[in-house]
């Protein structure tokens, strides 16, 4: 193919809009460099979220990962800082104190964008076509609750809504049944399960299939470029994380599934269903109650059942290489 032609086919390739609603993170890191460097997806914005760390930390970590990015452009939104109803949860121990693992946080160029995350939403949604607008959401799904609140359509506009959380058959990493981001917020979830949002859930089940072997981290080390060195950093600082507080030699990487779905759905394996949330019991706060025994005409949720982690590794290594050059 000549280069004018191989130009054009580029151009004429499209592009997926997309709302990233995250809780920086070091697995949110790994996803906000795969989506910030892929040239099919179009980050209209990033919307914080208190979570693994609190709000000033994942707000500010947003930034500078866009910033490391090359994308600084894209604007940032500070959301809930707190559960619905509940007090706040952390994660630090599995992410670094500040969120960013080992590496220290700088300032960003960028201030934060002006507004709630929620209206940053519901005004990306609703200026586009209906449909056209994917939401990955990579920790407690407050902001996007508070969004359905106080605009009720938004789930009859919203894209497919990309979520990491829940477990089923994995069982929980936070309590015997509970996956954390559903544990932070189990009431936000439930919300948003429970409204006519597409939501795709990739719980413990598929992100335990998606893990940094030593390989598979060294090919991203190899890559000579910022993003790259700030991936691969994430990375390690989880491999030996887990080590020492699981026991496993290769972390599962949860958040940048996400991404990878919405870029190759090839790689994921989804089953119709419905999914509910506990909200009731100290005991199973944040179980995800995934039901499969439904016709899928009726179905009103996808669930991730099995993920190609190779696949996934390939293509956040291929993505970053192909940004460096």
């Amino acid at each position: 193919m000549q280069a004018g032609a191989a130009r054009v086919k580029a151009a004429d390739v499209k592009r997926q809009s997309l709302i990233i609603d995250c809780d920086p993170g070091v697995d949110d890191a790994v996803a906000l460099m795969l989506a910030l460097t892929a040239p099919t997806l179009d980050v209209l914005a990033i919307t914080a979220v208190g979570g693994n760390v609190p709000l000033s930390a994942t707000g500010r970590n947003a930034r500078l990962l866009a910033q490391v990015a090359g994308r600084a452009d894209v604007p940032v939104f500070a959301g809930a800082d707190r559960p619905l109803v509940r007090e706040q949860a952390g994660a630090g121990e599995f992410h670094g104190a500040e969120g960013l693992g080992d590496l220290t946080p700088f300032a960003p160029d960028a201030p934060l964008a002006p507004g709630h995350a929620a209206d940053a939403i519901i005004e990306a949604v609703m200026a586009r076509p209906a449909r056209s607008v994917a939401l990955a959401v990579m920790g407690p799904m407050t902001n996007l609750a508070l969004a359905l609140r106080k605009a009720p359509d938004l789930a009859a506009r919203l894209g497919p809504v990309s979520v990491m959380g829940g477990a089923r058959a994995e069982g929980g990493n936070i309590t015997a049944s509970a996956e954390f981001n559903i544990w932070a917020d189990p009431d936000a979830a439930a919300e948003v399960l429970a409204s006519d949002c597409d939501v795709v859930m990739f719980g413990l089940d598929a992100t335990h299939q998606v893990r940094a072997t030593e390989d598979r981290i060294a090919a991203i080390e190899a890559i000579d470029s910022e993003p790259a060195c700030w991936t691969a950093a994430m990375l390690r600082f989880s491999q030996r994380v887990e080590r020492e507080i699981v026991g496993w030699e290769a972390p599962p990487v949860h958040d940048p599934c996400t991404v990878a779905w919405l870029l190759r759905p090839d790689l994921f394996t989804l089953a119709p269903c419905d999914i509910r949330v506990e909200t009731g019991s100290d005991l199973t706060r944040g179980h995800t109650a995934v039901e499969f025994r439904v016709a899928a005409d009726q179905a009103r949720h996808r669930w991730a059942t099995a993920a190609d982690g190779a696949g996934v590794f390939e293509l956040i290594t291929d993505t970053l290489r192909k940004a460096a050059a």
